[in-house]
């Protein structure tokens, strides 16, 4: 089974933004070493604790400071963005890069509302539009336009000899039927999904139309796995993670991810200990075996050909060891 890593980013409380964004590159870094597929950053804005603003400027660097392992964007905000540009950037990246660029799109507005009309005018107009615009982005990254197209005398330069692989980012049938229609790989967010993961999986198999004749349909399942060498550490380091998102849901958590300390005397009503036990059934938490049990359930349910890792914790190091024993998983056990 193939595994990869998906990083936000995440601010801890003892942290600044910039030492956040060094992390994220030790975090790439450790990745490529443990034989991990691919690392993707993602796009948020002005969200609390989080330094991934820019995903395609940290690429340029973590590409710089890797060899094998594939980077990209986990995932472009299309809506905000016109596909001309997008492609000139990602082809950027694919030229200093040869064969290792991803370009994940997405249609999230990636946060606040305020934020969003700061970033683009017509989100919700660009959102309708989206069919059209990962169109237009794949004719660019494939330089094919058709000749009677208005961009047919338009390349998005520099075009690399190897393109970006173009994929979609999703949790509906809408975006597994898109991704299957343009030939895209698809990338299901089952981190951040209440939905039936298993039957939108198996309708973009299902309806899957190759772009080009070497191509098949090809899947990621994004999950959040916070690992340990003990069930009660992994849960002591969830904790962090749990009670920053409720922070943040909340409207509070410009702080960062708080230690394992500051999280346990965070002051919790009834109703925000229902909100904790809500959230704690999107991350895989425990020791090696206990994770390993549940990797092989998730093989057993869904169709997907690649297994994304998110993981928060306060301690970057903490984070690191996570992945370490997940790649131990992978690797002592054929799945």
């Amino acid at each position: 089974m193939r595994i990869s890593v998906l990083d936000q980013a995440p601010i801890s409380s003892n942290q600044t933004s910039s030492q956040a964004l060094i992390e994220a590159l030790k975090l790439a870094k450790a990745a490529e070493d443990l034989g991990y597929a691919r690392y993707w950053i993602a796009e948020h804005h002005d969200l609390p604790g989080l330094a991934c603003s820019a995903p395609e400027v940290m690429l340029g660097y973590i590409g710089a400071h890797t060899d094998t392992i594939r980077i990209g964007s986990g995932a472009v905000l299309l809506p905000h963005y016109k596909p001309y540009k997008v492609a000139e950037v990602y082809n950027t990246l694919a030229s200093l890069f040869p064969g290792r660029v991803d370009v994940g799109i997405g249609r999230a507005p990636g946060g606040s509302a305020e934020a969003t009309n700061a970033l683009s005018d017509h989100f919700l107009q660009n959102v309708f539009q989206m069919p059209t615009s990962v169109r237009e982005l794949i004719h660019f990254l494939d330089d094919d336009f058709p000749h009677d197209h208005k961009y047919t005398n338009v390349s998005a330069a520099p075009v690399p000899d190897i393109s970006p692989e173009p994929w979609l980012l999703g949790t509906s049938k809408k975006s597994a039927l898109l991704a299957a229609e343009y030939g895209m790989a698809y990338a299901f967010g089952l981190f951040m999904s209440d939905r039936d993961g298993q039957e939108i999986i198996n309708l973009y198999r299902e309806n899957y139309k190759a772009r080009k004749k070497e191509q098949k349909s090809e899947v990621i399942l994004t999950v959040s796995v916070i690992c340990a060498d003990t069930v009660e550490k992994a849960e002591e380091l969830a904790l962090s993670h749990l009670i920053w998102k409720l922070q943040t849901e909340k409207g509070e958590g410009r702080e960062g991810v708080p230690s394992i300390n500051q999280a346990k005397s965070y002051p919790m009503t009834d109703q925000d200990k229902r909100s904790l036990q809500n959230m704690k059934k999107n991350i895989i938490i425990g020791d090696t075996e206990k994770v390993r049990k549940e990797l092989c359930n998730l093989k057993e349910t869904y169709d997907f050909d690649e297994l994304m890792i998110v993981t928060i914790t306060y301690d970057p190091n903490d984070r690191i060891r996570s992945y370490e024993l997940l790649a131990e998983i992978v690797q002592q056990r054929d799945y």
